[in-house]
């Protein structure tokens, strides 16, 4: 009898090996394939902790529509460990381990609702494929997984990477893709990407991030300015070439090369 052994989620894609090239990048999100349930218990694990996170993303001029509710779907407290859990949906940064951060849920929001503003997303196409640069606890790329057709998530930190595996194959996301690579080095296999997203920030944007985005794709990602400190730049391609803007102060960790 022929059995065909049914895949992980989310997939662990080899660096090496290409990608799925179904669809263009700019190509429109179908419905997801695996949604995170609505939390009916108590406590953190109750709906109404994390719809209160997203009255107060609403109330600080979040207005994406499809992606509060993906803030409101999934469970960051999964993510965090179990001692910081009760802060999970607080307006603040957490440690993760190995000298990592998990975001703000309002920095989170404000840097997917800036992808979803990519020029090829408009219209009613969403987002196609993405790239997220720092896989991290893996909370950004479940988020990512519910406004983007497909989600390559790379991440530099093997340990790292293995724990936001542990932790995103419960919600059974057929739509993410990790990687345990250089994150500076992008995921060509992936590309064209619609929309590009760091969580680490360097003195420059590295050039294979620019060359694997999508003419009507963009870019964002926190930038160190000339006076040291990170600011978060949006790079827009077009059919000229690259438009940039510089936007507000952030804070995120430095961006760094190679596998570890």
């Amino acid at each position: 009898m022929n059995m065909q052994r049914r895949p992980g989620f989310p997939a662990q894609v080899d660096a090496g090996r290409p990608a799925s090239r179904q669809g263009g990048a700019g190509a429109a999100r179908p419905a997801p394939s695996a949604a995170v349930a609505p939390a009916r218990g108590v406590g953190l694990d109750s709906a109404a902790v994390r719809a209160r996170m997203v009255q107060r993303l609403a109330a600080a001029g979040v207005a994406d529509a499809a992606l509060l509710r993906a803030m409101g779907e999934v469970p960051r407290h999964l993510f965090v460990d179990t001692a910081l859990a009760n802060q999970a949906y607080e307006e603040t940064s957490l440690p993760i381990g190995w000298g990592q951060t998990i975001s703000k849920p309002g920095v989170v929001a404000r840097m997917i609702e800036l992808l979803l503003g990519a020029p090829c997303a408009q219209g009613g196409a969403g987002l196609g494929r993405v790239l997220e640069v720092g896989t991290g606890c893996g909370y950004q790329a479940a988020v990512l997984s519910r406004v983007a057709r497909e989600v390559y998530s790379v991440e530099r930190l093997r340990a790292m990477h293995d724990r936001a595996r542990d932790r995103l194959r419960p919600l059974r996301l057929a739509n993410v893709h990790l990687i345990l690579g250089d994150g500076m080095l992008g995921f060509a296999d992936g590309a064209p990407y619609s929309g590009i997203i760091a969580a680490a920030g360097g003195e420059q944007l590295p050039p294979a991030w620019c060359q694997q985005l999508a003419v009507g794709g963009r870019l964002v990602a926190p930038v160190v300015a000339a006076d040291g400190r990170q600011a978060l730049q949006v790079v827009d391609r077009t059919p000229q070439g690259f438009t940039r803007e510089i936007l507000e102060a952030v804070h995120f960790v430095p961006l760094k090369s190679g596998i570890a």
